[in-house]
């Protein structure tokens, strides 16, 4: 049995969005000092929507595949449905990944979260704090 699904191997031969998008409305950059993986995504918004959605992945397979399907979850949809994408449809639309690469998916979830926070904070749009990853370090109101 290969460690790795054909999807898995799809989107890191072949990653989708890779790439930087100038003057983004939101930028998410998280990393994993304990594997390296660092993932940066950039959204463009139009609407309410991520018109557009690019990423910079320093990592494994399994973190390049994340980032690039997590950006093709998301392309298109609403923020508040980009806001729901969680780690785990990232690894079933992969076809499941390695238990000890899991954390790739939850950095791929925790990145686009960071971008549409950053997107948010920039337009002084308010938002649902608890909603997002480190709230309790994000200096607005979380006590």
């Amino acid at each position: 049995m290969a460690l790795y699904s054909e999807k898995v191997m799809d989107h890191f031969r072949h990653p989708r969005n890779v790439g930087v998008i100038e003057n983004a409305d939101g930028i998410g950059e998280v990393g994993n000092a304990k594997c390296g993986d660092i993932m940066k995504i950039y959204l463009k918004i139009e609407n309410d929507t991520v018109a557009d959605v690019k990423f910079e992945t320093f990592g494994c397979g399994s973190a390049i595949a994340s980032s690039s399907m997590a950006t093709e979850m998301i392309k298109g949809k609403p923020l508040s449905e980009a806001l729901q994408l969680s780690n785990r449809a990232v690894a079933e639309a992969l076809d499941g990944l390695p238990a000890h690469k899991l954390h790739c998916s939850v950095l791929a979830e925790e990145a686009i979260k960071a971008a549409v926070q950053d997107y948010y904070e920039k337009n002084g749009i308010a938002y649902d704090h608890e909603q997002f990853p480190d709230c309790a370090s994000c200096g607005h109101c979380c006590e």
